[in-house]
């Protein structure tokens, strides 16, 4: 049976959104727990008045926090992410107040490269176009040259941020006999590169030579708009550009331009830069595939997330079999 410590001492804990409460509920066992019944676009106000009583937060990519939102929260120790990324959490300032920040990697990884090579194959071979074509009425018979798309087997993929999941894709275009390209800021180790099959090259070099571009880099001030008009100009015209990783890495405007001047095939994006807005640009685009940010959405690895959220955050406020040793702490 779980441990439980005598009520009058038990820290406060804020779950900022609805996940799964048989998960959750093992928050219980350790702190008295305020949740947020439905789903709920928290204004920053609301963030910091949720804070300003609380030791311990879980929160989503929605829930921004930075220097305003914990200014007012003297308790505060920890903070628990349900995402990899973490660009919603201003880690400088929690650090700077030694608040702990954590994450959730590893456990979306292989759910991610499915979707990320998905989306990829989909914007090459332009099915969503051909779907909505067809639902206009538009087929009137099998033509020879009708929606031509971009050959998957065979080609060379580029893969911008050899993390996890750019490994993990790397390793899935094994199977379609793709020539594999990739940059970091640092060289992978030989026997990882050996694994997928992979090259390092320059990003320059990169951005030339590959058919299809995937990025899964981490979002920074350093990768703003990477992918900008400039770096679209190096692309081949036929090659394809999918996002999985941040929408602040693409210029979106300058990728509207390009899809629509024929500069750049096609693209797939789950990321969009002011999301849940997307750019209208864009949205007029036939030939871009268009997803709400959902590739780690399959329920089995949502659900590892919250889980490893619950893990990280009873063990950041010094609870549990690891207190004091959260599994994926960010930051420092």
């Amino acid at each position: 049976m779980a441990e439980t410590r005598p009520r009058m001492q038990r820290p406060r804990v804020w779950v900022s959104q609805p996940l799964y409460p048989d998960i959750e509920s093992r928050l219980d066992a350790w702190f008295d727990v305020t949740r947020t019944p439905v789903v709920t676009d928290h204004a920053p106000a609301a963030i910091a008045a949720a804070l300003a009583a609380c030791d311990g937060a879980l929160v989503t990519l929605n829930d921004r926090i930075g220097e305003a939102e914990i200014a007012r929260a003297p308790r505060l120790r920890a903070v628990a992410n349900v995402g990899v990324g973490y660009n919603n959490l201003d880690v400088a300032a929690l650090a700077a107040r030694g608040i702990i920040a954590t994450n959730t990697p590893g456990v979306l990884t292989e759910t991610t490269a499915d979707f990320g090579f998905a989306l990829m194959m989909a914007a090459a071979r332009r099915i969503t176009e051909a779907e909505a074509w067809l639902r206009e009425g538009h087929w009137q018979g099998w033509g020879f040259h009708q929606l031509l798309g971009a050959g998957i087997h065979g080609s060379t993929l580029g893969i911008l941020g050899m993390g996890r999941i750019g490994q993990a894709i790397a390793r899935r275009a094994l199977g379609f006999g793709m020539r594999v390209l990739y940059h970091n800021r640092t060289r992978l180790p030989d026997a990882i590169e050996q694994a997928c099959a992979a090259r390092w090259v320059a990003r320059d070099a990169l951005l030339e030579a590959a058919d299809h571009l995937v990025l899964v880099l981490p979002y920074s001030a350093q990768t703003h708009h990477i992918i900008d008009g400039a770096a679209l100009a190096r692309m081949r015209p036929t090659a394809t550009l999918t996002n999985i990783a941040r929408g602040g890495l693409v210029d979106e405007d300058a990728l509207a331009d390009a899809l629509q001047s024929g500069r750049l095939a096609a693209a797939g994006l789950d990321v969009f830069e002011g999301e849940p807005a997307v750019n209208p640009k864009l949205l007029a685009c036939r030939n871009v595939v268009l997803t709400p940010h959902i590739a780690s959405a399959s329920l089995s690895t949502r659900r590892a997330m919250v889980s490893l959220a619950v893990d990280n955050l009873i063990a950041a406020m010094g609870f549990g079999p690891d207190a004091g040793r959260p599994p994926s702490p960010v930051g420092g």
